[in-house]
């Protein structure tokens, strides 16, 4: 996908309609136009980025930070609002529909419909241990090398 065909793009040349709620010169929020629940909002960096491998690091910041304000202001907004959800869906197989990295800020509330439907299983430790090694060496990796996509890494 182009950034000329992407709807986040669009929104952010303002070509495409949003309920802004938030904007600075690295990130834009909105509310989601089909909400999980009243007050699901996006925050989406300005810079096209597909995924995380895609984003800078600085970016990366700056939308965690967006979202954590929003966060806290959810709770104070007078919409229900029980607990927060913070949600990134990265790549086609973890549900990711827009091709622009952003993050989803949306209240929870008891009775609510969102779900994730997933096998919860404890693991041994040896799993466990295999899985921190496997992940250790992508950090090594990343320290080595940068990511494929250039983005700025802390240990290197």
């Amino acid at each position: 996908m182009t950034d000329e065909e992407c709807v986040f793009c669009a929104i952010l040349r303002g070509e495409e309609q949003a309920s802004l709620i938030y904007e600075d010169d690295a990130v834009i929020a909105f509310a989601d136009h089909s909400p999980v629940t009243p007050g699901h909002l996006l925050v989406v960096p300005r810079t096209h980025a597909v995924g995380l491998e895609d984003l800078a690091e600085p970016d990366g910041i700056r939308v965690w930070q967006v979202a954590h304000r929003l966060g806290r202001a959810l709770r104070r907004s007078g919409l229900r609002c029980e607990g927060v959800n913070v949600f990134l869906a990265d790549g086609e197989a973890a549900f990711q529909e827009v091709f622009h990295l952003h993050l989803h800020v949306f209240p929870r509330f008891t009775g609510d419909t969102f779900r994730i439907d997933a096998h919860w299983e404890i693991r041994d430790r040896a799993e466990l241990d295999q899985t921190a090694a496997a992940v250790r060496a992508g950090l090594a990796a990343l320290a080595r090398g940068g990511s494929a996509r250039g983005a700025h890494e802390p240990w290197s």
